[in-house]
């Protein structure tokens, strides 16, 4: 690890051991918009979002309401991959875990691990993948999944042997569901880490792994 890396890793265990920093840096960054102040296209897009998910814009929705195109677009695709998937919920909480833990999204496993685990993902497993390894005791399509995703998100590609499998067992459309998932995911990742939007007071953050 270089110098630098080896700063920002330490700079992010403080953060992580002192929630009030994480959540004024979070506020400095992208802050969560009042709904007296939305514009017009921010007042229609959470609307919208209201409609479709029964409660206004939270989590990942909130930094995403500064651009509420982008923001309608990503929950219309969370609204199929998140409830509709051709691989199932149970897997594809698998797939949103290891998505967290690539990218140390503290939120998006806060919220995610205790989904995944009344979806029937075995508490074996997240603490697992929680901690960076690989578990060891899965169901032959749990693998599967596992192998898929990791695979993807590790060496950005799928071996031929492991596309094969999913393929024969899953089908090319639910194949097409799973990097799908793993890629929206990230997006979300990818907006919570820019924004650096705080867990919970209740929540943990992730272990900071080695690069």
């Amino acid at each position: 690890m270089t110098p630098s890396r080896l700063a920002l890793a330490l700079a992010a265990l403080s953060c992580a051991a002192c929630p009030g920093v994480a959540v004024a840096e979070a506020q400095v960054r992208l802050p969560t918009i009042s709904p007296d102040a939305y514009t017009p296209e921010q007042k229609q897009a959470a609307e919208a979002f209201t409609q479709a998910r029964g409660k206004p814009p939270f989590g990942p929705f909130e930094p995403l309401m500064h651009s509420p195109e982008v923001m309608t677009l990503a929950r219309s695709m969370g609204d199929y991959l998140r409830f509709k998937p051709k691989i199932g919920t149970t897997l594809s909480e698998l797939v949103i875990l290891m998505t967290a833990r690539r990218w140390t999204q503290d939120y998006e496993w806060y919220v995610h691990a205790p989904i995944a685990e009344k979806a029937g993902i075995a508490p074996d497993i997240v603490a697992a993948i929680r901690d960076g390894r690989r578990p060891q005791k899965m169901s032959d399509d749990e693998t599967i999944v596992y192998d898929f995703t990791a695979e993807l998100q590790d060496t950005k590609r799928v071996s031929d042997a492991t596309f094969a499998r999913a393929e024969a067992r899953f089908g090319r459309a639910a194949i097409v569901d799973l990097a799908a998932i793993s890629g929206y995911y990230t997006l979300l990742a990818m907006e919570l880490n820019a924004a650096r939007y705080a867990i919970p007071a209740d929540g943990t953050p992730l272990p900071r792994l080695p690069e």
